[in-house]
């Protein structure tokens, strides 16, 4: 039946397996991600091939509020840069997702097989993302996991568009947001501070997408020893509060002035002075002609090859999909900060991690202006450079300064805070595409 006569939790509405086996053939499982199993699928009638993902409702109540709360708002959404809901079915065990299916590559595959890249290239990519996010926000709606991992291709044709997909983890904006979500290395200052946010976080995402693809480097960056994932947080943190980056030479030396203007613009630590999508769109380096069209490919490659290879970038990104997570704890002004617990993470709080890029160092001799500064030096913090003064953190109104302290030293908790069985998918599956 059509996917618009679903009416979730309504049981008298619920769909049959067999209605889903004699629409579709679903193939072999491609990948298999925290929350849910992905196939291929071919529609029986047409022959057409589109993504089935697969949600047990047994996995937990974090894996039925991400199934519902996907097809609630890939519903809403028509626009040529996301991937688009096709069918639902709702079984009393299962919630069954088709969308479109893209068969174009990953961002990072499509430029290390170039021949020739530029900021021209980049802009493209920006130029797309920034529509659909404009889109997004035109509705409310906030992405909340933008990230170079939910970027393709559509297809594999010369001028194929870019289109996002995962969607579990947005929000419509009905006031401002307070849960902590979304992916460590692209996480708004508001977010990591624990202020209410809302689309601006969008914006700050797409600006270190944008400095990832013109230097082949993450904006921010903490090497971490095995398994340190506390330590490596909270110290990632520290820098994104602070707006600790810089546009390191060589990488962006050959780099115009508007792409760093408008990655500092994207990534302005006060969320109230950061340039919306829409704005961002009628940047020049977007809409004229600023953008440079010097080939960076063998810049960019070395730094991408070096920060994110295939097997090390992929493994350390999947295998923390069980990271540890800790919780904030709620106390009085003067207090003494609960230790936090452990437990396990939903997708919300997944960390990328890669190999440290070269040391930084200014390029043009400035940087981008930071109006927040990290957390203080007596916080339990790893020592480094960025702990050479005394400094501050944001605290939400009616927040303590203590209870702000506490929120960097820890990573933010996960979406809704909820306590599940863990899903049935393990790190090790992730990626693992045979088809």
């Amino acid at each position: 039946m059509p996917f618009g006569c679903v009416t979730l939790g309504d049981k008298k509405d619920y769909n049959q397996p067999s209605e889903v086996t004699d629409r579709y053939d679903l193939g072999q499982v491609i990948k298999t991600e925290e929350f849910c199993e992905i196939f291929r699928a071919k529609e029986k009638s047409t022959g057409k091939l589109y993504t089935c993902k697969k949600f047990l409702k047994r996995d937990g109540r974090k894996v039925r509020k991400a199934a519902k709360n996907e097809i609630i708002i890939l519903k809403m959404v028509k626009h040529p840069n996301i991937l688009q809901l096709v069918d639902v079915y709702v079984t009393k065990k299962e919630y069954f997702l088709f969308l479109e299916l893209a068969t174009g590559r990953e961002v990072f595959d499509w430029i290390l097989d170039q021949g020739y890249y530029s900021e021209r290239d980049t802009s493209n990519v920006i130029r797309q993302v920034l529509e659909a996010v404009a889109y997004l926000h035109s509705l409310k709606i906030v992405h909340r996991n933008l990230k170079l991992e939910n970027l393709v291709y559509y297809n594999r044709l010369k001028n194929s568009k870019i289109v996002i997909s995962d969607f579990h983890l947005a929000k419509l904006e009905n006031g401002l947001i307070k849960e902590p979500c979304g992916t460590p290395e692209y996480l708004a200052p508001e977010v990591v501070g624990r202020q209410r946010y809302g689309r601006p976080v969008d914006c700050w995402a797409i600006g270190v997408i944008m400095y990832i693809l013109l230097s082949g480097n993450p904006p921010f960056y903490e090497e971490m020893d095995e398994d340190d994932y506390e330590n490596h947080d909270k110290n990632l943190f520290r820098k994104i509060l602070a707006g600790d980056y810089e546009f390191d030479p060589p990488y962006w030396d050959d780099i115009s002035q508007a792409a760093k203007d408008l990655v500092a613009r994207l990534m302005e630590v006060d969320q109230d002075q950061r340039i919306t999508a829409e704005e961002a769109i009628s940047h020049e380096w977007i809409s004229g002609n600023a953008a440079s069209d010097k080939n960076i490919k063998d810049g960019v490659c070395a730094q991408i090859e070096k920060n994110f290879a295939r097997a090390k970038w992929k493994k350390a990104v999947r295998v923390t999909t069980m990271m540890k997570r800790l919780r904030a704890p709620e106390h009085t002004d003067g207090a003494k900060p609960a230790t936090p617990t452990a437990a396990t993470t939903d997708s919300a709080a997944t960390t990328e991690t890669a190999s440290a890029p070269p040391a930084k160092a200014e390029a043009d001799g400035t940087k981008p202006a930071a109006t927040t500064e990290a957390v203080p030096a007596a916080t339990s913090v790893a020592p480094g450079p960025a702990a050479a003064k005394p400094e501050t953190t944001p605290v939400t109104p009616g927040e303590t300064p203590a209870a702000a302290a506490a929120a960097v030293a820890s990573p933010p908790p996960t979406c809704n805070g909820e306590e599940t069985t863990p899903p049935s998918a393990t790190p090790e599956s992730w990626n693992e595409e045979t088809g």
